[in-house]
């Protein structure tokens, strides 16, 4: 039987923004780190400040292993409808793609 994938909007992501209770967005997919925070190498004061955000840029800046990036597998729990972006968040988004 085929899981049913679920489909976040912002509001509900942005939600999530305390140190136990995190979700960020990384390249269009939610997923709820909240059991990471403790372990991140980086630190939990890394994680706090990406809880509740999109961080596809922030995670791109940082060269993260294959390890790391399959890890992230683990804490996914659905994909993010990109048109929910608040329209400011939306446009600075878009800039830093294009640069």
């Amino acid at each position: 039987m085929a899981s049913v994938q679920k489909t976040l909007v912002f509001d509900n992501v942005a939600k999530h923004n305390k140190i136990d209770d995190c979700w960020i967005i990384i390249s269009g997919k939610v997923y709820d780190v909240t059991p990471f925070m403790d372990d991140h190498p980086g630190g939990g004061e890394v994680m706090r400040k990406a809880t509740g955000k999109d961080v596809t840029v922030d995670y791109g800046d940082v060269v993260h292993s294959e390890k790391a990036n399959q890890m992230k597998q683990n804490y996914y729990i659905g994909e993010f409808d990109q048109t929910t972006f608040p329209e400011k968040r939306s446009q600075i988004y878009n800039l830093k793609k294009s640069l």
